[in-house]
């Protein structure tokens, strides 16, 4: 995690220059981007300065006016279904991206898949061509992306859209949460195949070329297959070997089997647990052992607090965000036992 600081502080002071230029929507992104790689105070300060701001005007792509059709024209025949048009208002008036594939909250991969599947062939863009029906194609992809990925689900159902939808306009689900794939790509990969459409330099065309392809790589697939798990296999393999080489460690700061003694430090009275022969057996210094058991000790107990904060934080930001006074009392409200006694210790 400590590897995805730089981008972290990179993405805050993107953020920053947005919330200068008064770009709330943005700046919101970069700083919930920040958070994600690497959380910090900093990021957290700026997204409730942030939250109090007032929404950035968007501006709208211009739209091409239709040209009054000329007296001798006759009017364009429509290709599309009012059953389609209904599906693309349908999904674009969806809130949440569980409502989009009608999935519930608690649903399994397998049923979000399988539910994408059925939307995603009815909004194809080679088969819908109702108004919007490539914008709600796009919507089903991103929800899909998001909700089969266990990150990108846990911070949905947590903070849920980063930018939260008026009463008067549907929200941008093509939007958000940025998917590794394209919709485009994310439907080749649940259809792929042989007479399936593909996208190539823009327009929509069907493969035909599919089945040949699939035997290629089928072909292939045995070695790749190999190559990939080899460094796994290493890995294994040399662990294997040094547990063979690496005695157990002198102490264990939790009671089981092997450590049955519990121990306390002469500094700072932290218990700690030893095997029935340590008198026997251990031939080093007691004083820097326990000082190793303090130092593991207090790192335990700074990373758990570390967790209560982010915890509480969180529920703030919610609570905030959604103008919920009874989850903004229960976040203030809230234990963090780690933080107390980190500050009993006095060494917080």
């Amino acid at each position: 995690m400590e590897s995805n600081k730089d981008e972290a502080l990179r993405c805050i002071e993107v953020a920053e220059k947005y919330i200068q230029e008064k770009c709330k929507e943005k700046a919101v992104k970069f700083l919930h981007k920040a958070e994600r790689l690497f959380p910090t105070q900093r990021a957290k300060d700026l997204l409730l300065q942030v939250s109090i701001m007032p929404d950035s005007v968007q501006t709208e792509q211009p739209r091409r006016r239709k040209e009054a059709p000329k007296p001798n024209q006759s009017p364009k025949r429509v290709e599309y279904t009012q059953e389609q048009l209904a599906l693309v208002k349908k999904i674009r008036s969806c809130k949440d991206y569980y409502e989009i594939l009608c999935v519930s909250k608690d649903a399994t991969d397998s049923e979000i898949k399988k539910a994408y599947k059925k939307i995603a062939l009815q909004l194809h863009p080679d088969k819908n061509k109702a108004p919007g029906a490539d914008e709600a194609f796009k919507a089903v992809g991103n929800a899909v992306a998001v909700l089969t990925d266990v990150e990108k689900r846990k911070n949905y159902d947590l903070y849920g859209n980063e930018d939260k939808p008026n009463k008067t306009s549907t929200y941008n689900y093509t939007r958000g949460f940025e998917t590794d794939v394209s919709p485009d790509e994310l439907f080749n990969m649940f259809f792929g195949g042989s007479n399936l459409y593909m996208r190539r330099n823009g327009r929509w065309q069907r493969q035909t070329s599919g089945s040949q392809q699939e035997h290629r790589e089928h072909q292939n697939g045995g070695m790749s297959t190999f190559v990939q798990l080899l460094p796994i296999i290493i890995a294994v393999f040399l662990s294997m070997v040094s547990s063979f080489f690496i005695s157990d460690p002198a102490y264990s700061l939790s009671l089981n089997g092997k450590y049955p003694v519990m121990r306390r430090t002469q500094n700072m009275q932290i218990p700690y647990y030893v095997k029935e022969n340590f008198h026997t057996e251990y031939q080093g210094s007691v004083k820097r052992l326990e000082m190793s058991v303090e130092e593991e000790y207090l790192s335990n107990l700074r990373h758990q607090c570390y967790r209560e904060k982010s915890y509480r934080d969180a529920m703030v930001w919610k609570a905030r965000n959604f103008g919920d006074r009874a989850l903004f009392e229960k976040a203030q409200k809230s234990n963090m036992p780690s933080c107390e006694q980190l500050q009993q210790l006095r060494v917080q």
